[in-house]
């Protein structure tokens, strides 16, 4: 059986939730980090939607890639798909990631992409209507400004800078809410 991997680039870099053998910085190309997608379910609700990161057309994204035993494929896979498709706004996809440890790897990874047909999918927000929306949002697994904030702080910690991320980050900090300039 060969090596199964999964690309993290939110929540999953610092809560994956699922056993893994190697976790290790990686990019992927193609697609980018962007809080696209309105959460009606874990980080808001449909009539007071949050607002979390999707994996949408263009760009690059660093995050984190964890291999898993093979032998473990499906029970990995399966709680993937009930943490992240609780809505199906993700579409399950698999791409070529770049391994950056040094080792000049590069592996298939699954990947959560936005589907840009879906209802929930933003797009493109302003930062003032992002900063509003993950204000307001409140879900399941809690206020949408912790997970943002978790994120952002988690990808300190790692060496991974996302400015458009920062500027809503900023903001949640500021008393007014606003981006700071």
């Amino acid at each position: 059986m060969t090596d199964f991997w999964v690309f993290g680039y939110g929540s999953l870099m610092w809560r994956p939730g699922f056993s893994h053998v190697e976790r290790v910085p990686a990019r992927l190309i193609g697609l980018h980090r962007a809080l696209c997608v309105y959460s009606h379910v874990h980080r808001g609700t449909p009539e007071r939607p949050g607002l979390v990161l999707g994996l949408d057309r263009g760009g690059a994204c660093r995050g984190v890639a964890f291999r898993v035993e093979p032998d473990l494929r499906d029970e990995v896979v399966a709680y993937l798909r009930a943490r992240e498709q609780v809505t199906m706004v993700y579409l399950e996809a698999t791409r070529q990631i770049e391994i950056l440890d040094g080792t000049r790897r590069t592996a298939p990874a699954l990947c959560y992409v936005v589907d840009r047909e879906h209802p929930q999918y933003a797009g493109k927000l302003s930062f003032e209507d992002q900063i509003r929306y993950v204000r307001q949002g409140q879900g399941q697994s809690g206020a949408n400004a912790e997970y943002v904030l978790a994120t952002l702080d988690h990808m300190d910690e790692i060496g991974v800078v996302d400015k458009r991320l920062s500027v809503v980050g900023r903001a949640l900090r500021t008393p007014e809410g606003l981006p700071a300039s």
